[in-house]
């Protein structure tokens, strides 16, 4: 990929350091764009985190690229637009890369037939980016409203002109949703399994975090016996989205996050720097932990320390 960092410089860049205003300007300086995760670092929930717009407003003013990469399927990218406009902050549909458009890109790059079907185990972004993309799907929210029947001699009917699955959060998975998934998988000849992404846990609102794609996804697994095709974070398969879009070298680029194996491991997995903030999941006492592995090239609480740091 274009803009690798080398093995070894990776390697010498392990120890991870706070941000500071020692090395702010540095990180600053040294990068074109800026690659931010969304849920717990632009916002918890529907709330705003503190400082974000003046953040993104001094770094705009700086000539700095800013990329919005989500792992938040719930919503297509021109959804998440309209909620960062609603919260104040101006962004452009091109400047937002969600898992929800990554999974619809991904049938489209693979030239995945017109004239099969995509059952959706998620909600209303994935099938959104399907339909912009030229696909059909199924399932959704609408499904979760529906019901099985348990009984002697009733037979569960699927779509057999299903040929891939696509599976993100979702608030509304049921019975008949794992069924019908599984049924397709495991009967239909040749059907894709796609994973928007297995994050644990998010924020989805402000106090606490909740079950992630994760669950879902580990669902599909148990009932199939078949690993993912994983398009979200930390695949690069956006990456390469990124770059086709955007001519700035990994290495120019900068990835903000606040977990460590899916944003964090992106950013090193393409070869940016990194950033974590301590203002979602990842909290010190886990970055420090002798059993964590995955190390970002700085740390700071939140992403208003940038600028702060700067003056």
């Amino acid at each position: 990929m274009d803009g690798r960092i080398s093995e070894s410089a990776m390697k010498e860049k392990t120890k991870c350091q706070p941000l500071s205003p020692r090395n702010v300007r540095d990180l600053v300086d040294s990068v074109d764009a800026f690659l931010f995760d969304c849920d717990g670092v632009i916002w918890k929930g529907d709330t705003l985190i503190d400082g974000v717009p003046e953040t993104l407003e001094t770094l705009r003013s700086m000539g700095k690229k800013l990329v919005f990469v989500t792992n938040n399927s719930t919503k297509s990218r021109s959804q998440y637009a309209k909620k960062f406009h609603s919260l104040g902050i101006s962004v452009t549909v091109d400047e937002i890369f969600s898992s929800s458009f990554a999974a619809a890109m991904y049938l489209k790059v693979n030239d995945f037939p017109k004239d099969k079907k995509v059952y959706v185990v998620g909600e209303e972004g994935i099938l959104e980016e399907l339909e912009l993309a030229g696909f059909t799907g199924l399932g959704g929210p609408e499904d979760g409203k529906k019901t099985v029947l348990l009984r002697p001699n009733s037979l569960f009917e699927h779509d057999k002109s299903v040929g891939a699955v696509v599976v993100g959060l979702d608030q509304y998975i049921n019975f008949y949703k794992l069924q019908y998934g599984t049924l397709c998988i495991r009967e239909n000849p040749g059907c894709l399994f796609i994973a928007t992404n297995r994050d644990a846990v998010g924020h989805l609102t402000d106090l606490q975090e909740w079950p992630g794609a994760g669950c879902m996804v580990a669902a599909m697994c148990g009932s199939t016996q078949k690993e993912p095709i994983v398009v979200g974070k930390p695949s690069t398969f956006m990456m390469d989205f990124l770059l086709k879009t955007f001519n700035i070298a990994t290495s120019r680029m900068c990835m903000v996050g606040d977990r460590l194996d899916t944003d964090i491991l992106f950013g090193q997995n393409a070869g940016c720097r990194t950033l974590l903030v301590l203002s979602g999941v990842t909290n010190l006492s886990t970055l420090e932990d002798s059993s964590n592995h995955i190390q970002p090239e700085y740390y700071t609480s939140k992403v208003s320390d940038i600028p702060k740091l700067l003056r």
